[in-house]
């Protein structure tokens, strides 16, 4: 191999090594910081590759896309002295990347900064408002304000909190028995208290029903009486009429119904003397045989 072939093989690897660290390449999910010797030189947000000074400059990459954050459960308390705990998590986005090296250096100390910032503003607004307005309809108002306070506070790192959310919201475990066992007797007691008054209305309606009862039979017992007195008086008009039309005839009735229902059956056997009035017409009979 003569010396101009090898000259040309070691520029060929120069040129190589020199455009494999003087080239990189941005994402559309990417944005680079160009460092040298430490300190940034510029900032690249647009995807595609680009150059930077071989062996001097060095890429530092940070993520563009919206990232999570779970923030660990914490007790906060409410401001009727309430214990809750706690689950959050929030979006954020790295919009100044310059600003976060600056400030936090990279996505993990972004993070770790985002927590603080939400953890202590998680608990002062909570600790403003009572348990029934954290757990009721207004959380999203409290979620919103979160937001807003720990945004305003993030803008300082080059970070936009895009969304917070209250995952969880529960009583220590603790205070959960208590205020279950709190509730179950609250409960017993308001049965209870449904049940007596259950029973004093059933006892008021049987009292009603019985006085009412008793005043039915009363009036049915009443106009049944004067049913009676009425149909009395009549029978008593009509036989009186009768009687007065034909007093014999009447007579002569009133006695046969008396044979008829004291000589009823054949085995009766009636003792009277022969002048007795009450064989009057019998004996009358015999004379005319």
């Amino acid at each position: 191999m003569s010396a101009r072939s090898i000259i040309l093989l070691v520029l060929a690897a120069v040129l190589i090594l020199v455009a494999s660290t003087g080239l990189f390449t941005v994402r559309e999910t990417q944005q680079v910081i160009v460092m040298q010797f430490g300190d940034p030189r510029r900032v690249v947000k647009e995807p595609g590759l680009h150059w930077k000074i071989p062996f001097l400059q060095q890429a530092n990459y940070f993520d563009s896309r919206i990232l999570n954050l779970d923030i660990p459960a914490q007790e906060v308390i409410a401001s009727d002295q309430k214990r809750l705990e706690v689950d959050a998590f929030a979006r954020f986005r790295i919009t100044d990347p310059l600003l976060t090296y600056q400030t936090v250096r990279n996505e993990l100390g972004a993070k770790s900064r985002i927590q603080t910032i939400m953890a202590s503003n998680l608990r002062q607004v909570l600790a403003s408002e009572p348990l029934r307005t954290i757990v009721s309809g207004e959380r999203s108002r409290l979620m919103t304000t979160i937001r807003d306070s720990v945004n305003a506070n993030a803008k300082r790192f080059g970070i936009d909190v895009v969304d917070m959310r209250l995952r969880r919201v529960d009583l220590p475990e603790a205070n959960s028995k208590t205020i279950f066992e709190r509730m179950r007797t609250e409960r017993e007691r308001e049965a209870e208290e449904a049940r007596a008054e259950g029973r004093e209305l059933a006892a008021r309606i049987r009292a009603q029903a019985d006085r009412e009862r008793t005043v039915l039979l009363a009036e049915a017992s009443r106009d049944a009486q004067k049913l009676r007195g009425e149909g009395d008086g009549s029978a008593v008009k009509i036989f009186a009429d009768a009687f007065g039309k034909d007093v014999d005839f009447f007579e002569f009735y009133r006695t046969m119904e008396a044979y008829r229902k004291s000589l009823k059956g054949n085995s009766t056997t009636v003792i009277l003397s022969p002048d007795s009035e009450y064989l009057g017409y019998l004996r009358g009979s015999e004379k005319k045989n």
